[in-house]
Formats: C-alpha cells, structure tokens, sequence
C-alpha cells in the first residue's frame, strides 16, 4: 500500500476455457446482455491484443444516471495527455509527431517499414508512452532512423505538430536520440538496487534533482507525531531552480492547468445531475481539490468518497497510483466510471460484512491486528468508461483510499469489475494455455469448474479485505518500504486471500460450493507466479513490474520452504517444465507463514528485511526456465497483454437541448478511437 488513494490488481494471465475461438459472446441472456454477435476481439500487435467490453445494464438505468456517466465519461478521458506526459516528457511530442505521418503520409503504406511504423504507434498508445506499460523498457522501433526522417519529411509541415516554437529538424533532432538510442532513457521506472532511482528512470516527475535530494526534502516535511500526514509528493513535480528545489503542482493554474480546466468543466456538469447531496459533495470536493492541489482537501475528498456507499454511479478521477515513480509517492492520472451491479454485489457484501471475522483470525501476530475493521464496503462494479492509466490496460478490482490513517479511521471501499473479468474470459476461450501449462487433467478440470469464481474470489479477498487488514504500528512511516513498498503491499494482499481461500469459512458462508474448489486458484497462483508470467519479460531481463514481483516472491518462497516437505516441486516431463501441488493444505500453511512475516515488515516499517524477501525472491529469473516458457508459450499464438477500447457515449437532446436520452455503441476500432481522442481531447503544450 502506497500514498495513494487507490491500489490496483493486475490481472493474470487468462487461463484457457474449452470453447470456440471466435472471441464473440455465446448467447443473449438478459434484456441488456451481449449477443452472439457482439465481438471481443479487436485488434492485435506486437504483445498486444486489444479487446472490447460490454456495458450491461447501462440501457436499462434511469436518464439521469446514464447523464451523470455521461459527464463523469467525459471528464475520465480529458486527463489522457497528462499521463502521457507524467510517463517521459518527450511522449506527447513523439506521438503527435507519429500521429502527423500516420494520419497525412500520402506515400507507400504497404512496405514492411511502414507496418512496423504503424505497430510502433499502436505500441505508444497502449503504453501510454515510449516505455512498455509492464516491462517499464524502452519501446525500440524496428524501422530505421532514415526511414521515420523520409516519412515526417515526407508530411505537409502545416499538418504536423511543429508549434511551440520548434521546426521539424528542431523537434528531430530532439526526439530521434530518445526513440532509437537504446542508451537514452531506456527504463521508464528503474528499480535496480543500489542505484539512483531518480537520475535512471525515465518518468517526468523529477527534474534536476538526485534520489537523495528528494528523499531529504520530503523528510523534511514529514512529522513522525502526525497521525493523519497529507499524501506527500503525491501531486506534484519536483525540480531543481537556481539551487532550490521546489514542487510544480498539478493544479488549475499550475502544471496540467489546461487539461485540468477542462476535467472541472465535465465534472461541474455530474455534480448538477449527482444522485443525491452526497455524492454531489464528493463532486464539489474533488473540484475544489483539482482548483487548489491542496492535499488536505483531497483527504477530505477521499474521506466524502469512502463514506459514500449509497449511489449507485460512482467514479475515480486523479492523481492516484504511484507505481510508476520508483519511489513510490508520485500519482500517475488515471479514471474510471462505473455503476454497481447489484445481483453480484451480494457476494462482496458478505465478505465485508464478515471483515472482522476474517481480521480476527489472520494468521498474523497479534500486535499487527486492527482491533476494530471501520467502514470496509465492497461491490461489484460495471464499467462504463476506463481512463488514463486505467486504459487501455486496466486493472480487474481495486480497494481505496489508500492513506494507511484514512483506511484506519475511516475504512475503505473495494471493487471487482464484472465486465472486464468477463471479457477475459470471452477472448481466453480455447487458447490452449491450461492444456500445455498444468500438470494433469485434475489441474486442468479444477481450473474448467472452479477456476472463474476462484479468480473473482481472490480479487473480492485481496482488494476487500488484503488491503483492509493489518496496522502500522505508532510512529511507523506509511513510505518506509521506499521502493519495495509497492510489491510488498501486492504481497500482503494476495497472501491474505490465498490463505483464506482455504478456509473452511468460505464454504461455510457459501462462498465455494466445497473444500476442493481453492486448490484452483492455489494452483494457477503458483504456476503464474513461477513460470508463466515470465512470457512478459523479455530474455536476460530481471523481474521489474510490482505485481508480477509480488507473485514471483509468494511463488518462489513457498517453492523454497516447502522443498524439505515436498509441498510444491518442479516436475520435468518430455522436457518440460511443470508445478505440482503435493500438498494443499501444508502450501496454505506456508501463505499464513508468509503472510505473517510481510505484515510484520510492513507494520513495523524493516526496510532491510523487506528488502531481502524482494530481492531474493521476487526478482531474479532462470533463464533456461525463461527460454523454455517463452517458447513454450509463442507455439500457443498468444498475446500476454490486453488492453481495451471503450464504448462511445452520445448524448440525445430534443429541439429545446434538453437530454432525452443517452446513447451507447461497440463500433469505434482502436486506431479511430486512439486518433479521436488525440484530437478531443489533446490541449497540452508538446511539453510541460
């Protein structure tokens, strides 16, 4: 857990379900549920395939929800060139640039130089950048220097980005070093140990400043006595002026003024058709915080927002996660717009509504344990809109806010996104991946009846309640973990719920049909964490992504601690690589051990020790292992990373421009949809 509001969990590697491969929907059944002929599948490129979601449910809301989603829809998507320029500040040069030749070029378009020049946008705009949006690497052209020189020079200069002063040899001469020199800004966010964070990593949140200078003008802030610090750092940039280091905040009139201008505007228009006065208060919170960057103000926001469990649409929209600043405080933007589906819902609200149980019987020390769970409330959720780092890859649950005091006094909510699960599961059908992958026929029977609700599960358990538990204890510093806070954190949360996902509580609460049914996630968790999820790493790199070193962490240390007993082995068959599972019960002993001791880092802030379980574990890959799952996994065909397009919103307004309706359509493809919101939604100066 991190100073921000909201935690994310990626999603894993989508286990194969018998099926055809057509990637569409299997029948209607509901007034507002996809049919046969809706298509998930909609693009692919390099690692990638793109996908499409279905919006269930959203025909039937009443016009003033669907107005509401409308406007918060419109304000999740302005914030879009601010993430771009968050992640390097060269991207939003690069893509226009590209965007110029893309859209103007009138030369030959069917050379391969032009396909790979049409990849590498496709690229820029899942990333969100330059840098790949998991592997934090540089994102290398495969066509040449001279061949994307020919093509820019080859646009009408009146139809390419050269503003802001800069003619097209100036803006070349500027970007050509940091796309093709591999030496130049290689890694978005570096997490090497021992080196200096700050200068090595490619993100533009610091300026002129080293590691140390940052840490030491923070500390400086901070008092240890404060039992409801303000989010440090979370919205803002620091750089070095004349000497002095100062923060450029992201504020109305500061960095980002104009793109933020115009996510106030959107969401002055929710707050006048809000659900009801609290909500509305939320609105007007977030507005007020967006005009001032003052983080008291977004303590309040965030306090309003958690209290709020009685609207239906809810939303995201900020300075959230701080995955991408390798010391963890920053906020990338990001949004997302949703509405609670009530019929599934019921499971998360038993979950919360046992919260104390579960707290009360973790297997952690005592010490560490919240005597009272405040405020834990849980929901499934329909998106309606994903934005900024939210899209095009996006999380599959979330729990927030994310400040340790708030969550302590004021609780937390938690989600599971219904329809994006879905639509995994939709495009995963017939993919070959558990046939080649897991051991048996039992495994991969246990993944066909179980696997889809132990996955829900595990995401309603870590985002729920993983997050939820635990205490720091006093005068512990939420930011002690430094750049192994994040994995940690992940850690923690998946222990949580992989260790009572084996509990007969969850059987006894119906929430598994029976005491077989966890070893299908226990399984799947392991076979990722070890194997698997090693298709998103390139050869001869180390572990980098938080998420994917939390599950190599958990992963590998039961495999290690587990060895004397047998508990989880590798197998070789045929030459290949396999997990086997020989005991499910002593492995989820091993997850309460596990979990036992990063709360305890966690809560008592040891840095050295946090770092040592990381390092030793959650970093380092076997590269003959590596070589094998890579080819193992090219023979499948298979992309092991999905992002999404987002459905197109319209407003219906009768003769008077009163809104009479509110329409919703599956039809944009993701280069339109991309090029569309390059041009609606793009106000910012090439570089800020």
């Amino acid at each position: 857990m991190k100073k921000v509001i909201f935690m994310l969990s990626t999603f894993f590697l989508m286990a194969a379900c018998s099926g055809d491969k057509s990637g569409t929907a299997s029948q209607s059944a509901g007034p507002d549920l996809p049919d046969s002929t809706f298509q998930y599948k909609v693009d692919r490129f390099a690692d990638v395939e793109i996908l499409r979601y279905y919006v269930p449910g959203f025909k039937d809301l009443p016009l003033a929800q669907k107005e509401l989603i409308y406007y918060l829809s419109q304000a999740a998507l302005e914030g879009r060139d601010i993430l771009f320029d968050q992640n390097n500040r060269y991207n939003l040069t690069i893509r226009r640039v590209c965007e110029g030749v893309y859209e103007n070029y009138m030369g030959d378009k069917s050379s391969e130089d032009w396909k790979n020049f049409e990849t590498y946008l496709k690229q820029i705009w899942m990333a969100n950048g330059i840098h790949h949006h998991y592997s934090e690497d540089k994102i290398l052209p495969k066509f040449s220097k001279e061949y994307f020189v020919s093509i820019v020079k080859g646009v009408d200069p009146g139809r390419m980005p050269f503003r802001d002063g800069m003619a097209a040899d100036e803006t070349l001469n500027e970007i050509l070093p940091v796309m093709f020199d591999p030496k130049v800004m290689p890694k978005r966010m570096n997490q090497a140990a021992g080196a200096d964070l700050i200068a090595s990593s490619a993100v533009n949140f610091y300026e002129g400043v080293t590691q140390k200078e940052v840490e030491d003008f923070y500390n400086a802030m901070k008092d240890p006595n404060d039992q409801t610090p303000i989010s440090y750092g979370l919205n803002s940039k620091v750089v070095k002026k004349d000497g002095v280091i100062t923060e450029q905040v992201w504020k109305l009139g500061g960095m980002y003024d104009k793109a933020i201008a115009r996510i106030i505007g959107w969401l002055e228009k929710a707050a006048a058709v809000a659900e009801n006065e609290q909500q509305k208060e939320v609105i007007n919170t977030l507005i007020d915080y967006y005009k001032t960057g003052d983080l008291k103000t977004f303590d309040e926001y965030s306090i309003k927002w958690v209290n709020d469990t009685v609207s239906r649409v809810d939303f995201i929209n900020g300075f959230i996660e701080s995955y991408t600043d390798p010391l963890g405080m920053k906020a990338t933007w990001e949004a997302m717009v949703n509405f609670k589906s009530e019929e599934a819902s019921k499971r998360t609200q038993l979950i919360s509504d046992n919260a104390q149980w579960f707290e009360d019987n973790s297997p952690i020390d005592d010490r560490f344990k919240k005597e009272q769970v405040k405020g834990v409330s849980a929901k499934v959720i329909t998106a309606a809109i994903l934005g900024g780092d939210c899209y095009p890859a996006t999380p599959i649950g979330i729990n927030l806010p994310n400040a340790n005091w708030i969550r302590r006094d004021h609780g937390s909510k938690s989600v599971t996104i219904d329809n994006i699960t879905s639509a995994y599961d939709m495009a995963a059908q017939g993919s070959g991946f558990n046939e080649e992958f897991m051991w048996s026929e039992a495994e991969q029977e246990l993944s066909r009846q179980y696997g889809s609700l132990t996955d829900n599960l595990h995401t309603d358990l870590h985002e729920c309640l993983g997050h939820g538990s635990g205490k720091l204890l006093p005068g512990v510093d939420g930011d002690a973990l430094k750049a192994y806070g994040s994995p940690l954190e992940e850690a923690r949360a998946d222990l949580f719920a992989l260790y009572y996902l084996g509990d007969a509580k969850l059987v006894e609460l119906g929430l598994l049909p029976n005491a077989e049914a966890y070893k299908a996630e226990y399984y799947k968790y392991i076979m990722n964490g070890a194997m698997t999820q090693l298709t998103r790493i390139e050869p001869g790199k180390d572990i980098e992504q938080a998420h994917m070193r939390n599950r190599a962490l958990i992963s590998n240390w039961v495999l290690d601690k587990g060895k004397a007993e047998n508990v989880v082995e590798m197998k070789q068959r045929d030459g290949k690589t396999y997990i086997v599972v020989n005991d499910y019960e002593k492995l989820r002993g091993l997850f309460g051990q596990l979990l036992a001791e990063v709360q305890r880092i966690k809560s008592e802030g040891d840095y050295e020790a946090g770092k040592a379980l990381v390092e030793s574990y959650g970093v380092k890959v076997n590269q003959a292992l590596h070589k094998e799952i890579l080819e193992r996994y090219a023979k499948l065909n298979l992309a092991p990373y999905k992002g999404f397009v987002n459905p197109v919103y319209k407003l219906v307004t009768d003769e008077n421009g009163k809104v009479t309706d509110v329409t919703i359509s599956y039809n944009e493809n993701y280069v339109d949809q991309q090029l569309r919101y390059s041009r609606q939604y793009s106000v910012l100066p090439l570089k800020n």
